[in-house]
């Protein structure tokens, strides 16, 4: 009895047979909890809890409280702030500047009109002369005698032709030698004319008032017909050229005041005296040339010029280079402040540079120019407009 009291016993304590890996034929069995109640109910409270908090999230979503705020993504922004000053139109004058060159008002070579040897020298390379002064002579001896033979056969001539009309006019005479005599005549004359125009060719004159700047003749030397002894510079007045563009051309006229500053540090008054009409093939530039005033000769000529010409009036405004932008499409332009504080920008032209500043087109008669700040906006925005600051 014990021992079945026993084995029933021990038999209540053992786990079901589930629970235990048994033996069948002699194999191992895996455990198996199908029968197991605990496993279905905690799947259950998994799928509750999913469930429920879900809804609880999505019920935040859907349904917004009645007393809850709206919540803001992103605040608007604030406007820009700028500072503005007031720019008020003036009368200015416009003037066309370029750079030019001092030219001598007339140059020229001085050149042997006949052959011969140098006789004599009269001036020296640097000196002032007038117009028909005497430069230099060459030695005469030659044409003294060709002029004695011109002379001579000149009066040959005309003696032959005396003969042939007397002979005519009595009747012994025929036509033809009396035209004969008369042609011998003619060449005798000319060479007469020809032996005296060379005798004057033995003087080399200034052909105009000027300097000597070269001269290359000694007493004794030889030289040949139409050989250069020499230069001619007139300086009195002086021109200067200038090249214009195109799209300043119509600016100019003949008969406009100019100032002309020299490198040297002088300053004359000028007139413009041509214009031309004809561009240059490579730089499609017009010369111009202004005449100035050079009695003294202090001026030489070749240096270089600054040239201003005033060319008319227009209505500008001076501006500091500062408050001049670009645009989106890279056009030079000033944003300015309207009445309703919208920033809006301009296309300007410059029409006078100076160090202080620089006088530009484009803007109405008066406008609110921002000074501070225009590369922070653009056209279009409104901004907050506040006086700048004027300097002490």
């Amino acid at each position: 009895m014990i021992n079945d009291a026993g084995e029933d016993g021990q038999a209540a304590k053992t786990p079901p047979a589930t629970m235990n890996p048994s033996r069948v034929d002699g194999a191992a069995q895996p455990l198996s909890f199908d029968t197991d109640p605990g496993a279905s109910r905690s799947t259950w409270i998994a799928a509750v809890l999913v469930v429920v908090i879900v809804a609880w999230m999505g019920s935040g979503l859907v349904f917004s409280s009645a007393d809850s705020e709206p919540i803001s993504l992103r605040e608007a922004p604030q406007p820009i702030a700028v500072a503005v000053a007031p720019s008020e139109a003036e009368t200015v004058t416009q003037f066309f500047q370029a750079e030019g060159q001092a030219l001598p008002d007339r140059d020229t070579m001085l050149r042997a009109e006949t052959s011969g040897d140098i006789d004599e020298v009269l001036v020296r390379k640097g000196q002032d002369v007038t117009a028909g002064q005497v430069i230099a002579r060459i030695d005469p001896t030659n044409n003294l005698a060709d002029i004695n033979r011109a002379d001579e056969e000149l009066a040959r001539a005309q003696r032959e032709f005396d003969n042939a009309q007397s002979l005519l006019d009595r009747g012994v005479g025929t036509v033809d030698r009396v035209s004969q005599a008369r042609a011998t005549l003619a060449a005798a004359q000319a060479q007469v004319t020809a032996v005296q125009q060379q005798a004057k060719a033995l003087t080399i004159t200034a052909p105009f008032a000027g300097r000597i700047e070269t001269l290359d003749l000694d007493v004794g030397e030889f030289v040949s017909l139409g050989a250069d002894v020499g230069r001619l510079v007139d300086i009195t007045p002086l021109t200067v050229a200038i090249q214009v563009p195109q799209q300043s051309l119509p600016r100019l006229a003949v008969g406009q005041s100019a100032t002309v500053r020299f490198i040297t540090g002088e300053e004359r008054n000028g007139t413009v005296t041509f214009v031309g009409t004809a561009a240059a093939s490579e730089t499609r530039t017009f010369l111009t040339e202004v005449e100035i005033a050079n009695e003294d000769g202090v001026i030489p000529a070749g240096i270089s010029a600054n040239v201003i010409i005033p060319t008319g009036e227009t209505t500008a405004h001076f501006l500091s280079p500062s408050v001049v932008s670009l645009n989106t499409e890279g056009v030079l332009g000033v944003k300015t402040v309207d009445d309703e504080n919208a920033v809006r920008f301009f296309p300007i032209e410059i029409v006078k540079a100076q160090i202080d500043g620089i006088w530009v087109t484009g803007l109405p008669d008066a406008v609110e120019v921002i000074t501070v700040g225009q590369g922070f906006v653009n056209e279009g925005e409104t901004v907050v407009a506040r006086a700048a600051e004027q300097p002490q």
